[in-house]
């Protein structure tokens, strides 16, 4: 059985026992439709049943865990209707995050972004998807709206079923890293309908990415 990594203390067991079962999903260690026991949960986990038994709880009400077939739990999947509209909402989403950041990011924060852009071209291979997800993360941050964040959080937390990064097919981490360049460089021109157009259009390329994918996949 594959181990999941552990995460650092300072919270419940049961929280520890959440944040590592996510972890697992974006390792790969849980896969989207892979089926979830308890006990063999506890054992990947090296914890006991109770805290995740409430951990699974937590999941389950997330929409991260879902009934399999047969009976008992397995990790949620996505249908292809269900891909779709999580894209149309990042798009939207990610959108207004980078027009609010065109109008609010402070000057330091312009530079981050613009610093994480520049790092994109020296990444080892395996360290792509990692660092995406930090510019990504980084840019919900510096659009200054804490209600938007929220959202954004929970359809991160939605991205992390779709199984592997469309970053793995060929070419597709050096068009994003171009279309994070164009991001930034309307955010710091304070061009907020460019910056929006140039995530709008990031996102849209991801949904391709993602559906190319998907039909080799067969």
């Amino acid at each position: 059985m594959r181990r999941i990594a552990t995460l650092p203390a300072g919270q419940s067991l049961a929280g520890q026992a959440y944040d590592r079962f996510r972890e697992g999903l974006r390792s790969g260690a849980l896969r989207p439709g892979q089926r979830v026991l308890e006990s063999e949960l506890a054992e990947r986990l090296g914890m006991s049943r109770t805290p995740v038994r409430e951990a699974i709880r937590r999941l389950q009400s997330e929409g991260l865990l879902a009934p399999g077939p047969g009976g008992g739990l397995c990790v949620a999947a996505y249908d292809h209707a269900e891909v779709d509209e999580l894209y149309v909402m990042r798009e939207a989403l990610e959108g207004t995050a980078a027009r609010l950041a065109a109008q609010h990011a402070g000057r330091p924060e312009i530079m981050l972004l613009q610093r994480m852009v520049a790092d994109e071209a020296a990444l080892a291979p395996e360290q792509v998807a990692e660092h995406n997800r930090r510019f990504h993360r980084a840019l919900y941050q510096v659009a200054h709206n804490r209600y938007l964040l929220r959202a954004l959080s929970s359809l991160s937390d939605a991205l992390l079923l779709l199984g592997p990064t469309t970053l793995d097919l060929p070419g597709r981490a050096a068009a994003a890293r171009e279309e994070h360049a164009d991001i930034v460089a309307a955010i710091a021109a304070r061009d907020a309908a460019g910056a929006e157009a140039a995530a709008r259009a990031h996102i849209l390329a991801a949904h391709a990415a993602r559906l190319a994918m998907a039909a080799a996949a067969g």
